[in-house]
C-alpha cells in the first residue's frame, strides 16, 4: 500500500467524510521522481461544523502522525462542512511551495488561501 492509500484509508476509517481527496503533490517540489513527501487532502464532513479551521487540521494532523515519522514532509488539508464545500463549488486553493521553491517555479510565490 503507498503513501497516498494509506493516508486516504486512515481517514476514511476515522473521519465520517462525505468527500476525500488525496493528492500527491510531490512532484511540483525539489525531490527525486516517485516521491512521496507531499501531499494535498481536502475533507468534507459534517463533523467540521461548529469546529474552528486550527482545531480540523489538528484532527487531521493527528491522524496522519503516524506517516511525518515514515518521511511525510508536508501535508495541505482543506477540511469543510458540506455547505462550506458546496459554496466553494468544489474547489480547493493551490498548495503553497515548499522554502525552497517547487520545480520549475518562483522562490517564495504563493497560490490563493482559504
Amino acid at each position: 500500500m503507498n503513501r497516498a492509500e494509506r493516508i486516504e484509508a486512515t481517514l476514511a476509517v476515522a473521519l465520517p467524510l462525505k468527500h476525500l481527496e488525496v493528492s500527491n503533490e510531490s512532484s511540483g517540489h525539489h525531490v527525486p521522481a516517485g516521491s512521496e513527501t507531499h501531499f494535498k487532502v481536502i475533507l468534507v464532513a459534517d463533523g467540521f461544523e461548529g469546529v474552528t479551521r486550527i482545531a480540523r487540521h489538528r484532527q487531521v494532523n493527528a491522524l496522519i502522525a503516524p506517516e511525518f515519522e515514515l518521511g511525510l514532509h508536508a501535508l495541505a488539508i482543506h477540511a469543510y462542512t458540506q455547505p462550506e464545500w458546496e459554496k466553494r463549488h468544489g474547489l480547493a486553493p493551490m498548495s503553497p511551495p515548499c522554502a525552497g521553491g517547487g520545480a520549475g517555479g518562483s522562490k517564495g510565490q504563493q497560490g490563493p488561501q482559504v
